[in-house]
């Protein structure tokens, strides 16, 4: 699986510069020492000795080791020691090679980030002084000097080491999460356009629902009482009366037909409150279908929020019409109960009943949708033969005077 946050250009150029000081600055001391005149007897074959000890040391860390050990602390303290010990001995016949040891300081770049890695700096700098130091001739300033130099040194590189690992780490962290920001972005971007094509397609089901509904409270019941009117006055010789008030109703269905494209309130509502327009519903019905349906209105009356009267108005409209078209009722009542958090509409009348209650017929389910939308619930009861009682409830909010 590949690195998703692979190493800065920095971080693989230093650890391609860490892999080659070593054999850098071992060849470039050999030279100089194999150039420098006045060598003792016998002092080059040991350095050429010493020198093929520190490269084997150096190659043998590299090819004899396996590779899933490289990384391991006491693999890379090994190798460290050794690498030491060589350039101790080699500065020790020639202080030149304290070039060599100089690589120890970038060798201690792989205890980055740890204490290790101060040691490790230490431990460089006190080869690099002490095996070039003449300890015949040390003086207690000349020794106290040195170990000055090797403390700020040691806090210097070794703080520098870990500073520079912290940086590239805290800028690591940045990139993943500037990346996993832009995947969030993404994922939400693509989250919203579903949202808003969800949501446009849900708009468009409410709409459909909505004109559905308010084509069945309104034009269909209006139609239907037009036909009964023309159907009465066709039985009549004095159709007068029957044809005025089939032409109100015709008149009152386009006017609510035009409200409900506008998504208006019924015009009973726009000049009077829930309780009148109950009044003007129950007198317009008992006018059409000619049984007795009597009002009652309880509590302490309280202006309701328009889309609570609205569904109350509506459920109304419908309960009563599905008396007219199927109960054969000789009587009926609509009790309208402002009862403090809620508001009760009690529809009830003498008719047939309904056999299932819980039918999914469209007007039920209308009145139940309607209900649901502002947070309400509806009951039925009913026994075949001896009438049925609907009640809807709904939160009783409030709406702003006029």
């Amino acid at each position: 699986m590949n690195d998703p946050f692979p190493l800065s250009t920095w971080e693989r150029r230093f650890e391609r510069l860490v892999e080659i000081v070593p054999f850098l600055t071992l060849a470039t001391s050999l030279v100089i020492s194999l150039a420098s005149p006045g060598q003792a007897e016998g002092g080059i074959a040991r350095i050429l000795l010493l020198t093929a000890l520190a490269l084997a040391w150096l190659l043998g860390a590299r090819t004899l080791l396996p590779a899933a050990l490289h990384g391991r602390r006491a693999a890379i303290t090994v190798h460290f020691v050794g690498v030491l010990v060589t350039a101790a001995l080699l500065t020790i016949h020639d202080p030149i090679f304290v070039i060599y040891c100089i690589s120890g300081f970038f060798l201690a770049a792989h205890f980055a980030p740890s204490k290790w890695t101060f040691a490790a700096v230490a431990a460089t700098s006190s080869v690099l002084y002490g095996s070039s130091l003449d300890w015949t001739q040390a003086t207690p300033q000349l020794i106290a000097f040195h170990l000055a130099i090797i403390a700020v040194q040691t806090v210097a590189i070794g703080g520098g080491q870990i500073a520079g690992i912290r940086i590239e780490d805290r800028q690591r962290k940045y990139r993943k999460a500037l990346s996993d920001l832009q995947i969030a972005l993404e994922e939400n971007a693509g989250l919203h356009a579903q949202l808003l094509t969800q949501a446009h397609q849900a708009g468009i089901l409410d709409e459909r629902q909505r004109m559905a509904r308010e084509i069945h409270d309104t034009l269909a019941q209006g139609l239907t009482g037009i036909i009964t009117q023309l159907r009465a006055a066709q039985r009549v010789e004095d159709s007068a009366a029957h044809l005025d008030l089939a032409l109100t109703l015709a008149r009152d269905s386009l006017t609510e037909a035009r409200r409900s494209v506008a998504a208006l309130q019924p015009h009973q509502l726009e000049d009077a409150h829930l309780p009148e327009a109950m009044t003007t519903l129950a007198r317009n019905w008992t006018r059409t279908t000619g049984v007795d349906l009597h009002v009652e209105v309880t509590g302490e009356r309280v202006m309701l929020s328009p889309a609570i009267e609205v569904t109350l108005f509506r459920v109304a409209q419908e309960a009563l019409a599905n008396v007219a078209k199927h109960a054969g009722a000789t009587r009926a009542g609509l009790t309208l109960s402002y009862a403090g958090p809620v508001v009760l509409l009690d529809i009830r009348d003498d008719g047939a009943g309904i056999h299932n209650p819980d039918g999914k017929g469209f007007g039920l389910s209308s009145m139940r949708q309607r209900l649901r939308g502002v947070g309400g619930s509806l009951e039925i009861e009913s026994t075949p033969g001896e009438g049925t009682a609907i009640s809807a409830t709904v939160p009783a909010l409030q709406g702003n005077p006029e």
